[in-house]
């Protein structure tokens, strides 16, 4: 079952969008002329290699957009991912040694959001971030600021939204893996006379390291690829590879380059995921 659940709904849209990949572009609907079709049997198998080509990967390297936006979403991914362990790890860490009676509902307040839709909590951020919105006004009211500052329509909105909206799945599998922390491990660090601070950076860090990597991934992955946040929150200047490929399929309707786009990003994200899994299966086998 669960194989075939990848086949239906991984492995089969990513070959279709594989194929279109090779095809040329067309005024047509779609607007993609394929290079291989099933019904000319044969002849169309021998048509699909004589017309089969690299050109829409190569024109990946030759325009410079298409680079950059993969520079800078893994950047602001990274970053992204970064501020959202910083702000997560205590949260979680606090919600792990709250009392049992109170952990459930802590629970919930961080699932919360999750019954709010998507978009209206993104928009919800450009009345807040912007000149006029509640943080300036809140600055400027403390004082703290003497005019309104420029957040929205800039990368420090984008952080902003995705450190928000991603929060959670950076928070729940870090707090499953300190919930289940054995605590006597640090009652015996302290006996023997290990400070607090060290024993967490000792004992609790490296014991909470699945659910780091774990939270890092669910955040990073769908970071890289967003589009809405960095389409409402951020600037004109805020490249990022989903604007990208949201112009190239929507606005230049050029489904093939688009789809070498898409296959490209999918392999910047899935190769380094399969060679860390490959070294901590390693790694667990020289353990055993």
């Amino acid at each position: 079952m669960p194989y075939a659940w990848l086949l239906f709904f991984f492995l089969l849209p990513f070959f279709i969008v594989f194929k279109i990949s090779f095809s040329e572009i067309a005024v047509a609907i779609p607007p993609y002329a394929p290079v291989f079709d099933p019904a000319a049997g044969w002849e169309g198998i021998k048509a699909m290699f004589a017309a089969f080509s690299f050109d829409n990967y190569l024109w990946l390297t030759e325009d410079d957009l298409y680079w950059r936006s993969y520079l800078s979403s893994v950047s602001i991914a990274a970053i992204s991912t970064l501020i959202t362990l910083i702000v997560g790890y205590p949260l979680a860490y606090g919600m792990a040694r709250a009392p049992k009676a109170w952990r459930a509902t802590l629970l919930m307040l961080v699932i919360l959001p999750f019954w709010t839709s998507f978009l209206i909590r993104v928009y919800a951020w450009i009345g807040i971030l912007k000149n006029e919105g509640l943080l300036n006004q809140a600055l400027l009211w403390l004082g703290v600021i003497d005019q309104p500052l420029t957040i929205l329509n800039t990368n420090a909105a984008v952080y902003i939204g995705i450190v928000y909206s991603y929060l959670p799945f950076l928070v729940l599998p870090l707090y499953a893996s300190l919930e289940k922390l054995d605590t006597s491990l640090l009652e015996a660090a302290g006996d023997l006379g290990c400070p607090p601070w060290r024993a967490f950076w000792t004992i609790t860090v490296p014991l909470s390291l699945p659910g780091v990597i774990a939270g890092c991934f669910l955040v990073f992955i769908p970071a890289v690829g967003e589009f809405v946040i960095p389409d409402l929150l951020g600037g004109s200047e805020t490249l990022m590879i989903g604007k990208t490929l949201w112009m190239e399929f929507f606005t230049n309707r050029d489904w093939p380059v688009s789809s070498a786009v898409a296959v490209v990003l999918l392999l910047i994200l899935v190769v380094p995921i399969v060679l860390f899994q490959n070294q901590q299966q390693k790694a667990q086998e020289k353990g055993t």
